[in-house]
């Protein structure tokens, strides 16, 4: 699912512009993250989903900021469904049940602050 390797900030994205959206690639059937920032702090991972493909249901320790890049998302809060498109973002609060499911092919960061 990665297509960088565990680590910390990503090297040849430093001190230069970068286009998030085009830092991935989507693949057919499949889920592929690439993790852009990774602190004991926090993290920020790039994600792209082919459609139909999502992570089930789970829960997390921290709270965390999903930006819709590219296409369009269900993301699931506590049994609450919410439509993102491009442009959008949600907050998924710290040991609340959530999930996703790509409605279309579709591309996110995923930014978690571990306080």
């Amino acid at each position: 699912m990665n297509e960088n390797p565990k680590g910390k900030n990503t090297n040849d994205l430093a001190a230069k512009p970068n286009k998030l959206i085009d830092l991935i690639s989507y693949q057919e059937g499949s889920i592929v993250s690439r993790e852009i920032i990774s602190e004991k702090t926090g993290t920020v991972t790039i994600f792209a989903f082919d459609e139909g493909q999502g992570l089930s249901e789970h829960k997390a320790p921290f709270d965390a900021l999903v930006f819709c890049l590219d296409g369009e998302v269900e993301v699931t809060i506590s049994g609450t469904p919410i439509r993102l498109e491009e442009g959008e973002m949600v907050i998924m609060p710290a040991h609340e049940p959530h999930s996703l499911k790509a409605l279309k092919k579709f591309k996110m960061i995923l930014i978690m602050i571990r306080t």
